[in-house]
């Protein structure tokens, strides 16, 4: 049964890496310092908050749900969203300029009044 829960471990720790690593691989701005697991996931695990869980990388209790982990690191993710949102918003809105301009009848005196149809 010992064997059972150092191949869970190792499980784990393999799991661990390979978030580290895409982490790393998708934001190479960015340092990663720790792993967030749920307080509940630690205890489970038998593991203990603050202890290096990988070369460099220390396991913090974050409040997050059961089950998962994330990746801890000195980069602003939430900026970064933020700033990707802004620049849709910038493009759809400079789209809708575009339109605008284009657009004939803006209700100008050299345009007929608007077709309604019938009441």
């Amino acid at each position: 049964m010992a064997n059972d829960g150092r191949s869970k471990i190792a499980y784990l720790l393999e799991r661990l890496a390979q978030g580290v690593a895409a982490h790393d691989r998708e934001n190479p701005g960015h340092q990663t310092w720790g792993i967030g697991m749920a307080h509940f996931d630690i205890e489970r695990l038998g593991l203990e908050e603050g202890e290096a869980i990988l070369p460099g990388i220390i396991l913090q209790a974050d409040g997050g749900s059961t089950g998962g982990f994330r990746v801890l690191c000195n980069g602003d993710h939430n900026r970064e969203l933020e700033e990707a949102e802004e620049e849709v918003v910038d493009a759809v809105a400079q789209e809708a300029r575009e339109l605008e301009v284009v657009r004939p009848g803006g209700g100008g005196e050299d345009y007929p009044p608007p077709l309604r149809p019938p009441l």
